[in-house]
């Protein structure tokens, strides 16, 4: 049955739902308002974005030689040179590092016939010596195995 005797808990009960619905009624605000800066941000992703343009070998090395050339007689920056040619420095710089390993590999001539020789008898003579440093190696190891008394 009831405890008439235990009035305490139920006093205190009632209180927190006075303090919840006071607090309740102070914590009432309007929304906030969006800020200035988010509204633009949206409006330029909406923005159809511009299509990258796509240069031909030509193009790309009569910039490359144009930037080159004004850097070389000294009309202004490398940066100045870059941004007068219409790319960015990036840009630049990808397309200087694709030209280069390909003007490197022309300046390189093939092996003729007896360099070729010459060359396939050292890679026999390195390969040989290569397995007598492993002989010597191993042997060097087992000795000291048995000196240490690994084995």
């Amino acid at each position: 049955m009831a405890d008439e005797n235990n009035t305490g808990s139920i006093a205190a009960a009632v209180a927190p739902d006075a303090d919840v619905k006071a607090s309740a009624a102070k914590k009432k605000r309007s929304p906030r308002r969006r800020k200035a800066a988010a509204e633009s941000g949206r409006a330029v992703s909406e923005a159809p974005a511009a299509k990258p343009r796509r240069y031909s070998e030509q193009e790309r090395n009569e910039k490359l030689k144009l930037i080159e050339t004004q850097v070389a007689e000294g009309k202004g920056t490398l940066r100045n040179a870059i941004k007068s040619a219409g790319i960015s420095e990036q840009t630049y710089y990808q397309w200087k590092r694709t030209v280069k390993p390909v003007e490197h590999r022309a300046e390189k001539p093939l092996p003729a016939g007896e360099e070729l020789a010459d060359l396939v008898r050292l890679e026999e003579e390195n390969q040989r010596l290569r397995k007598l440093l492993v002989e010597k190696l191993r042997e060097e190891n087992a000795e000291l195995r048995k000196r240490l008394g690994l084995d």
